[in-house]
């Protein structure tokens, strides 16, 4: 199968091998997203939804690139460090998902760099109609 890697304009080089996307036949996998900037240092140190932010407007990012919308995502696999800030990262991540929401999940464990408090990995279904199940 045919694969495409999503790599948006001015996205810093990954700490790993891996790229921020891949599109694969109409579905958009987007890598653990963390709240760095382009020379991977974290940002918004000690602000959770800061870094939500920071996080979700990378994701959106590559969403972009590969041609979609933040309502194509379907499915979000987050992470976070600190069940503290649970409430404070779900607040920002309901901007991005105000209407039908992904599902997802939620876990808490270390993240690659101490200063990250979220990380987030999502799927998205870019370029095919979507349908209303009621």
């Amino acid at each position: 199968m045919p694969k495409t890697a999503i790599i948006p304009p001015g996205t810093g080089k990954p700490l790993a091998p891996y790229v921020p996307g891949t599109l694969a036949d109409g579905i958009l996998y987007v890598s653990g997203t963390l709240p760095f900037d382009k020379d991977n240092n974290v940002v918004h140190v000690g602000d959770a939804s800061a870094q939500a932010r920071h996080v979700l407007e990378t994701i959106k990012g590559v969403v972009e690139a590969a041609g979609g919308t933040m309502d194509d995502v379907t499915f979000n696999h987050i992470f976070v460090r600190d069940w503290a800030d649970y409430g404070a990262i779900n607040a920002v991540y309901a901007e991005y998902f105000p209407g039908d929401k992904p599902a997802r999940y939620c876990i808490q464990c270390g993240l690659v760099k101490p200063d990250a408090l979220v990380e987030i990995a999502s799927v998205a279904h870019v370029g095919k109609p979507h349908a209303t199940v009621g």
